[in-house]
């Protein structure tokens, strides 16, 4: 009698998908088969559909006719058709998995590995892989993948500092406080991640360590005054809105000068004051113009120029540097450096990302 009060007894399990997408399911006996999961998930017999349990550590794949043993209310199971398991470990746990590729978020949400922990991919004759979560992992290569975990670690470099943190995310106050500054200061903060433009943060923001290709956060006192009235900044023609509302929120100082040339149309230079180099220049800032011409942004503009005259700290001379330009009797060095232009998506901001990308190419970061 009480073996049968238990068979009829209605469970509630969560069915999931290979997206890890859940749904409830009810069955009506607490010793299931692998067939029953299956029918309860909506598949027939011949549908070839794969069982998966999941354990609190680990993942046990069921055979149709295996009795699973007792199922408590909400186990989760994964059901779907495929003709094979693949397997991988994590940790030297095995986990059999329905596809022939997983991504590393999935790997992460099956073995509840934590967001401060970093998951690597194991390899014989170089250095183990980091996987990040949308990064996917063949399981139909030869023998079993091999994934362990380690304790996060982090690296920020912070107005040269390089900080080590414990965890996937930090806010822009914490790591100032860490690198020794002031996040009381007036600062202009800004974020360089590579092949992006310089992003502009407040001391609230939340910087994510996970992104590929953060470089550093800069700060920039925003109130450097030696005493004296600051002058107001020069503006001899004016940008479009959009380039000017860009340059601001930079924090960037800047002002626009008209050079005249002799039997020739005036040049329009834009000129950035104190733009911070990276390290392995023979200085920390310059200031960098841009010729802006009378028809931009239908007509492209080209290179850009720094004062002083820039070499690297290592000596190796920097090809194509030799033309220079004379704004209000100071003479630039022209960095010779050429793109497409597309007047529809190009401006102000692109071709000083274009500046600053080369900029770091020469010193290799």
């Amino acid at each position: 009698m009480q073996d049968n009060q238990q068979k009829q007894h209605a469970i509630t399990i969560e069915i999931g998908d290979e997206n890890l997408h859940y749904r409830e399911a009810v069955i009506h006996d607490q010793t299931p088969t692998g067939q029953q999961i299956a029918m309860a998930a909506g598949f027939k017999p011949d549908d070839e559909a794969i069982v998966l349990m999941l354990l609190p550590s680990g993942i046990e794949d069921v055979s149709p006719n295996e009795n699973i043993g007792l199922v408590l209310p909400g186990q989760r199971f994964i059901v779907g058709v495929s003709d094979r398991t693949y397997n991988f470990t994590v940790d030297g746990i095995r986990m059999p998995w329905l596809r022939s590729t997983i991504t590393g978020e999935l790997i992460r949400k099956l073995a509840n590995v934590p967001s401060n922990k970093r998951l690597l991919l194991e390899r014989e004759d170089e250095a183990d892989l980091e996987i990040q979560n949308g990064a996917a992992i063949d399981l139909d290569a030869p023998g079993t993948e091999r994934l362990i975990t380690r304790p996060g670690v982090w690296k920020l470099n912070v107005q040269g500092k390089i900080l080590e943190i414990h965890a996937p995310a930090i806010v822009v106050r914490e790591a100032v406080t860490l690198a020794g500054l002031d996040p009381s200061g007036n600062w202009l903060i800004f974020l360089k991640v590579e092949g992006q433009e310089k992003r502009a943060l407040q001391m609230g923001d939340v910087i994510d360590l996970t992104t590929p290709g953060i470089e550093k956060l800069r700060l920039t006192p925003a109130d450097v005054s030696n005493g004296e009235v600051a002058l107001p900044p020069l503006r001899q023609f004016n940008l479009l809105p959009a380039d000017e509302s860009y340059l601001d929120a930079m924090g960037h100082l800047w002002e626009t000068r008209i050079e005249p040339v002799p039997g020739g149309e005036a040049r329009r230079w834009l000129i950035i004051q104190d733009y911070v180099l990276p390290e392995g220049y023979s200085s920390e800032k310059v200031q960098l113009a841009l010729d802006i011409p009378s028809t931009y942004p239908m007509a492209q503009i080209d290179m850009f120029y720094l004062l002083p005259s820039v070499t690297l700290s290592s000596c190796i001379p920097i090809p194509n540097v030799q033309i220079t330009a004379v704004i209000s009797g100071q003479t630039f060095q022209g960095w010779s450096r050429h793109r497409t232009w597309n007047p529809a998506s190009d401006s102000v901001a692109t071709q000083l990302a274009m500046a600053d990308g080369c900029l770091h190419k020469e010193v290799g970061k």
